[in-house]
């Protein structure tokens, strides 16, 4: 039994689908204040990912001495270099969405293992997106089929569902779109005994 240090939906979706028994316990941190803070010191959009699911996995940790706790980030990174957060209206999710569209992205996700309050793995992974010119009609019809579910998706997309049709082409592993590098992860629970080899 291991704890993700998260609410997250997807990310709790791949961990069941995959047969990894665990809890989930929301870290509650200031991303936003975190990342402003990183982005300020010149921090890579790598590192970024890495810190906030670093600071997720410490912080539950702390408070569950002798578990394995798993937290985990998103960073989208838009053509133009800038950061995409999480929308938090409809209207910045449609904003978003123009953004993106009709150009390539990189979306990177981290993962960090801390047990007693330290870090003790960590893995990533980048892949590249390429969405398709989005009509202004496609975009409303999109977000009225989605609803506040895509409110927690940086980049508004969930790529399980019918965020694949925004689309034309994704370079890299679909776990890493959905938020957690998860091949990775699986190999770590099984050097660590937690899952059979």
């Amino acid at each position: 039994m291991i704890v993700l240090a998260s609410q997250s939906p997807a990310r709790r979706a791949m961990l069941a689908a995959a047969g990894v028994a665990h809890d989930a316990v929301p870290a509650h941190v200031d991303e936003d204040g975190v990342t402003a803070g990183l982005v300020a010191a010149g921090a890579t959009p790598d590192r970024i990912a890495d810190a906030l699911a670093e600071l997720k996995a410490v912080k539950i940790a702390r408070k569950l001495p002798g578990v394995l706790v798993l937290g985990a980030d998103s960073v989208v990174v838009a053509a133009d270099g800038g950061l995409i957060a999480k929308p938090e209206t409809r209207a910045g999710a449609e904003a978003q969405l123009r953004r993106l569209s009709g150009a390539t992205h990189r979306l990177i996700s981290a993962a960090v293992i801390a047990e007693n309050g330290e870090p003790v793995w960590r893995a990533g992974g980048s892949v590249r997106l390429t969405m398709r010119s989005l009509s202004d009609a496609f975009i409303a019809d999109y977000l009225d089929a989605e609803g506040d579910a895509v409110l927690g998706c940086v980049g508004c997309y969930r790529i399980e569902g019918l965020g694949a049709q925004l689309f034309t082409r994704v370079d890299g592993d679909q776990f890493t779109v959905r938020g957690l590098p998860l091949l990775a992860v699986l190999g770590y629970l099984r050097d660590r005994g937690v899952l059979a080899t």
